[in-house]
């Protein structure tokens, strides 16, 4: 299995992506005792580092609108999803508790301000890419739709956007906006893909290290990591 980023690197050259595939999963439907400690201390840690300090002016958010803005998205609607961790922590809105699994990635997403997100990899088809829409992309939005009605609909990504794709479906539509229902990473999973996207600010080698060290923490298994950069585009995974 590859990871692409070919067609969109020459636009945004300091994107890289780390794709980290975990091995043999034991995913938890509570949140271990641990995991719930080490989430509210980073909760406790993103508010008090960005206190008082507006949204526009964080740098890890202000590199993905500015990023947003390139491919045509405007709407302050449509946010990375880093954006809306770190917006609904500074509201003291706590980390929806999913599973083991999606707990510890949201943590290090948190952390570390880069936008992540995981597929199962037993309905994922082919190679992964983030590309450019194309005409016939599918998309079954996970929360319905532009409008968020909450029932899974089919909602194709618009002309231009970037998505994040296997060969027969859209992964996430607006780069890091929104998931696909059809690979969610659910209590069954035994094998993930993680991405961890970097846009020019912050350590990517350490937040691959936190989260691979969590993972073999708090949802088990073996993890292996690749990494996609505009001098290598093109890599195998997994």
């Amino acid at each position: 299995m590859l990871i692409d980023i070919s067609e969109i690197s020459a636009e945004f050259p300091e994107f890289r992506v780390a794709v980290v595939v975990a091995d043999e999963l034991r995913i938890s439907e509570r949140r271990p005792d641990g995991l719930d400690v080490l989430v509210r201390e980073r909760e406790a840690d993103c508010r008090a580092r960005w206190a008082g300090i507006d949204l526009a002016e964080i740098p890890g958010i202000v590199v993905w609108r500015r990023a947003y803005r390139a491919f045509g998205i405007k709407r302050t609607s449509y946010r990375s999803s880093v954006e809306r961790l770190i917006k609904n922590a500074l509201a003291g809105r706590d980390l929806p508790a999913i599973n083991s699994f999606v707990d510890a990635y949201n943590a290090v997403s948190l952390t570390h301000v880069m936008p992540s997100g995981a597929d199962d990899l037993g309905h994922v088809v082919g190679d992964l890419s983030f590309r450019y829409s194309r005409s016939g992309d599918s998309f079954l939005d996970m929360a319905g739709g532009e409008d968020g009605g909450g029932v899974p609909s089919e909602d194709p990504p618009k002309e231009g956007e970037v998505v994040y794709a296997d060969a027969n479906k859209i992964l996430c539509r607006r780069w890091n906006w929104r998931q696909d229902v059809r690979s969610l990473v659910t209590l069954a999973t035994r094998r993930a893909a993680v991405t961890i996207q970097y846009n020019g600010v912050g350590n990517l080698d350490t937040a691959v290290a936190d989260l691979t060290e969590l993972f073999g923490r708090f949802a088990g298994g073996t993890t292996n990591v690749a990494v996609a950069d505009r001098a290598q585009p093109i890599v195998e995974i997994g």
